[in-house]
């Protein structure tokens, strides 16, 4: 059973301070939204609480009038003071733990990279199967699911189920094409100088496998 009110996953933006090259996050994370963006995901591994409390009091003012939610990695403590949801890898808060702090109707997404994983996580809002592909942004020791990898927990599960790790114009169309909600990524938008033009592309080339989805 899904719980949290479930929002579009189709391009989930994840962000990374490193590759603001001087940008603005807040200003960043709206040229995205207006490109296609319908969720993001606020992350900053070294960022201390107070200040990254701050950042997702700003950014979700930012996007709410565009009906774009912002989540927090990690940090279900930060989460709960912002209003916002939070997403978890395996070694975080326990699910139960997380959702018993944030409530039922909060989204919480979890990390997994098997079907067991998957099947573990009912309390989840939606699951990120990770890595998909290959990729040097986010650490992991599993290794990559693949298209099929990816098929078979979207097909395991009734959660949504959004892609992550490698994703890129390549491979968004074949993802569009398992049946998945959406997908994420950090390094196909973020390095872009043009953040709303990529954006545009990605979900136009998800849409696409969609429509072709068997």
């Amino acid at each position: 059973m899904t719980a949290g009110m479930t929002p579009d996953l189709s391009l989930y933006l994840v962000t990374d301070p490193h590759l603001l090259r001087g940008r603005n996050l807040i200003d960043t994370c709206e040229a995205a939204v207006a490109g296609g963006v319908t969720l993001v995901q606020l992350r900053d591994k070294t960022a201390e609480a107070r200040d990254l409390l701050e950042m997702a009091r700003g950014l979700t003012a930012r996007l709410a009038p565009h009906g774009v939610p912002v989540i927090v990695n990690d940090r279900v403590d930060v989460a709960a003071a912002a209003g916002c949801g939070c997403h978890l890898g395996q070694r975080d808060v326990p699910l139960a733990a997380a959702r018993a702090i944030l409530g039922p109707d909060a989204v919480i997404g979890v990390s997994v990279s098997t079907v067991a994983q998957a099947r573990e996580a009912a309390a989840a809002t939606y699951l990120a199967p990770s890595p998909v592909f290959a990729t040097t942004t986010r650490s992991s020791s599993a290794d990559p699911l693949g298209i099929s990898g990816l098929k078979a927990i979207v097909q395991a599960t009734d959660h949504p189920v959004v892609a992550i790790g490698g994703i890129s114009l390549d491979n968004a169309e074949a993802i569009g094409r398992t049946g998945a909600a959406g997908l994420a990524t950090i390094t196909a938008l973020m390095r872009t100088p043009d953040i709303g033009a990529a954006a545009g592309a990605l979900r136009r080339a998800f849409a696409a496998g969609r429509a072709r989805r068997a």
